[in-house]
């Protein structure tokens, strides 16, 4: 398809650029804002190359399609010179999101949130990879066990499994490697930094002499490299990059190329190897006892607070924190085997933020609110809560917090069903893909049951018309 004809075409349909006055793109629909409907050309538009539709309204709604409609509002805004999401009287859900959300970052972006931030940072860059282990052991897990190792020695499934195999194995290289990046340190440095998380029976540390251990000083016992895990390397990444920085300030010029990253990886390493090995450990033990507490002492009780406080949490931007933890909980040689508890319990958040969205779009008379619920539900079902959250939700309030509570129920049923994810980087209806095999109908069980949760507690208490208009306005009734 040839976008920019397209683009013209519709302007022309659509009576000229100077008939326009806004144009927005949603998933699907390109909406043009009309100065004189009377110049609108609607059967002229509906035989227009990759027009799938059209919706009049206030606005005229040409629906092109996902992905196709970014490409040809594109095209559409420069031949208008309107930026896109320039809308007056009408703002998509995506749009009024973004601009919701940048307010609410700058309400709450603290040091804390800047620095969980960061420490997302290190971690999303890695998730292609981290998705891809988890589903290939995961699914190879399930073939091996119903199969009795039937493909077990074929060099096809074997090489796949390395693949799996890999990633976790050698995850504390690339995790300290990001974390020197993120804090501004020499990447390869960091990747050193996180070596000392890896357990290989080659290491030096662990290599026996004259028939004994290398023993460490204060504990003397033999290094665990597993111990500190993930958390050691992200710890020893940060710490190298500020190490190196304080280096180089008052190292020589001339001497900085060769004995900055010397004394930074001599130093460094050892006092990773006797401060921040053990530090990781500490905190990795106290993750997963809180996370234990809270699946297994607390039970359904915890699945609800965890589901329903999800939220609130990625409203102030805290939710950063879970990141490096899912990575935890998704390695084959954590205490989990790779099967993420904690994951299943939070996506039913976003169940209770569409089931909220039904119940405002069925019960509102207000038109705009309407249409962002529209918009937004589609997404939300995917499992992309952010329209819906940052353009609905949130800013009425009320509902924002009927949703989670309502998202409860899903998490109860989530903790009873004991659901867990073999991977992660996908929410909603998408999250079927990542369950661990044979429990996709538990899951959708669950997540249903936080639609109805977030649905019937918007709908009886969620609802208040007059806040409703005076955030999106009367005239909108």
């Amino acid at each position: 398809m040839d976008y920019r004809k397209t683009a013209q075409d519709v302007l022309s349909a659509i009576g000229g650029k100077a008939n326009v006055r806004a144009n927005a793109t949603c998933m699907t629909r390109l909406r043009v804002g009309i100065i004189d409907p009377a110049k609108v050309d609607i059967a002229a538009i509906k035989k227009i190359d990759g027009v799938l539709g059209v919706v009049e309204s206030d606005t005229i709604q040409i629906v092109f399609g996902p992905g196709t409609v970014n490409k040809v509002g594109a095209a559409f805004s420069q031949l208008t010179g309107l930026a896109l999401g320039s809308e007056e009287a009408e703002e998509s859900a995506q749009n009024l999101a973004q601009q919701n959300k940048a307010i609410n970052k700058e309400k709450h972006n603290g040091p804390v949130q800047q620095f969980l931030k960061r420490i997302a940072n290190i971690f999303i860059p890695l998730l292609p990879g981290i998705i891809a282990a988890g589903l290939i052991n995961g699914i190879c897990n399930v073939i091996n066990v119903s199969s009795g190792g039937a493909l077990s020695g074929l060099w096809w499934y074997e090489c796949i499994r390395t693949m799996g195999w890999a990633l976790f194995l050698y995850l504390p290289l690339l995790v300290g490697m990001n974390a020197a990046k993120e804090f501004k340190g020499s990447p390869v440095l960091g990747a050193l930094a996180g070596a000392m998380s890896i357990a290989n029976t080659s290491m030096p540390l662990l290599t026996k002499f004259h028939d004994a251990d290398v023993l460490l000083p204060l504990t003397g016992k033999v290094f665990n490299p597993g111990a500190g895990g993930l958390l050691a390397a992200l710890f020893a990444g940060i710490f190298f990059a500020y190490l190196e920085r304080w280096i180089r300030k008052w190292m020589p010029n001339i001497l900085d190329t060769f004995f900055t990253p010397l004394l930074t990886v001599i130093f460094g390493s050892l006092i990773a190897l006797i401060v921040l090995q053990p530090l990781g450990a500490l905190f990795t033990s106290g993750i997963y006892w809180l996370l234990n507490f809270f699946y297994t002492s607390l039970g359904v009780v915890g699945g609800y607070i965890l589901s329903a406080g999800f939220l609130p949490l990625v409203a102030v931007g805290l939710h950063q924190a879970l990141t490096p933890i899912h990575v935890m909980l998704n390695n084959p040689d954590g205490p989990t085997q790779g099967v993420n508890y904690l994951l299943p319990i939070l996506m039913m958040a976003g169940g209770g933020q569409v089931g909220a969205g039904f119940a405002l779009f069925l019960k509102t008379k207000n038109k705009k609110l309407k249409r962002l619920t529209r918009d937004s539900l589609p997404v939300g079902i995917l499992g992309i809560g952010e329209p819906m959250m940052y353009a609905v939700t949130l800013p009425l309030g009320k509902p924002f917090v009927t949703a989670c509570l309502g998202a409860g129920l899903g998490g109860i049923l989530t903790s009873l069903f004991h659901i867990g994810t073999i991977s992660q980087g996908v929410s909603g209806l998408f999250g079927l893909l990542i369950v661990v095999p044979g429990q996709q109908l538990f899951y959708a069980i669950s997540m249903v049951a936080a639609y109805a949760g977030g649905f019937l507690l918007t709908y009886f208490f969620g609802v208040d018309e007059n806040r409703i208009n005076e955030v999106y306005g009367e005239n909108e009734k």
